[in-house]
């Protein structure tokens, strides 16, 4: 049948909810709901078999592969759209709107539901699941020796002291305990700073405290200018007064909040970032 199963999967081993239909073939018409999941599919399936992707996928502002997917298709994430598509296989997140998954359900296209990975494993896990949902393990396996190799190279020097860092984004909200950045973090030299402002998991950081309380590196937006909605923030005059205190690097928000392929820009962001800080600061 192609109607949709409901299985779900461990949360803590896959950070998604899978559901998909049993077929004997890979499937040939595959649709993305997720700008996370777009960067996945791009690097596992033959662009063919890409019948669409997310409408943020082009969006400079918020993917990470916007260049890669000029090219495709895209939907707004209506069933109808969707249907239009005549796709096998629908990559979805938790956050794709709850009429349009009931819609694919009832007209049975099978569907894959994601959540967003919290660790490297779940986002390696990710991985694993969509290669096997599309038939592309063989693309897959090699994705994440790919990806362990880059974060294993990205690991500090012996001896270095980790760097009090914080990942700012738009309006201030903060990567904190918990979260994939988090671990990337920690992985590349790093101690998350966002704990000591109260955040949890994600949360926002006020100018106040940030002033009063600078880390040693703020990570944003090259200058926290142009259109991210950090600028106002970022681009306050108040941090200057703190920039004896506070070094600032680039980390651009399309890094923010996905892992996949993303997690290769994001070591090397974080990589960057860290070099230039003992550069200066040696």
């Amino acid at each position: 049948t192609r109607r949709a199963l409901l299985v779900a999967a461990p949360a803590l081993a896959l950070g998604a909810t899978v559901r998909a239909a049993a077929r004997d073939a890979r499937p040939m018409r595959i649709v993305s709901l997720n700008p996370c999941l777009d960067a996945i599919l791009l690097r596992l399936a033959e662009p063919a078999r890409v019948a669409a992707l997310s409408h943020y996928a082009r969006d400079a502002r918020t993917s990470a592969v916007a260049a890669e997917a000029s090219s495709f298709p895209f939907t707004y994430e209506t069933a109808e759209e969707i249907v239009a598509l005549r796709p096998d296989l629908v990559l979805a997140s938790r956050h794709t709107a709850i009429a349009t998954r009931n819609a694919l359900e009832r007209l049975g296209i099978p569907f894959a539901l994601f959540g967003v990975p919290d660790t490297v494993e779940d986002s390696l896990a990710q991985i694993a699941e969509i290669a096997r949902l599309t038939g592309a393990e063989a693309q897959g396996a090699m994705l994440e020796r790919e990806i362990r190799a880059a974060i294993a190279a990205a690991a500090p020097p012996p001896g270095l002291r980790p760097i009090a860092a914080l990942i700012l984004q738009g309006r201030g909200l903060a990567a904190g305990p918990g979260t994939l950045l988090d671990e990337m973090l920690a992985r590349t030299g790093f101690v998350n700073a966002a704990a000591r402002y109260g955040v949890v998991y994600w949360g926002e950081v006020p100018l106040e405290l940030l002033i009063a309380d600078p880390p040693q590196l703020l990570l944003s937006e090259a200058d926290g200018a142009g259109f991210s909605q950090a600028g106002r923030m970022l681009g306050h005059p108040a941090l200057a007064a703190v920039s004896g205190r506070m070094a600032r690097a680039a980390f651009p928000e399309t890094l923010f909040y996905c892992g996949g392929p993303v997690l290769l820009k994001t070591a090397a962001a974080l990589v960057a970032a860290r070099d230039a800080y003992w550069a200066a600061h040696a």
